[in-house]
């Protein structure tokens, strides 16, 4: 399912309109990536927990040449699913 999709069944399961259904998802979108941004979760309980997490440096292999090659540190945003939705998946 794409964004357009997804916007589709949204608007269609609350009964708005395309358009204010895009404006609410996309608000969501934004206010998940500033919590991720500053480094905080965001836990939508029966659903899941977006997180901001720390890789640490590490030595890794190009796969083209084989060289071995330095990785650096990074913050990644993880998704952890909920009871519910991992009931629901399976």
């Amino acid at each position: 399912m794409n964004k357009t999709e997804f916007v589709g069944a949204v608007a269609e399961k609350a009964g708005l309109s395309k358009v204010d259904a895009k404006k609410a998802i996309d608000a969501f979108i934004k206010t998940v990536e500033n919590a991720a941004g500053k480094g905080e979760k965001v836990s939508l309980l029966g659903f899941g927990t977006f997180s901001v997490t720390e890789k640490a440096a590490r030595r890794g292999v190009n796969p083209k040449t084989k060289e071995s090659i330095n990785i650096p540190a990074r913050k990644v945003v993880k998704f952890k699913p909920g009871a519910e939705l991992a009931k629901v998946v399976g």
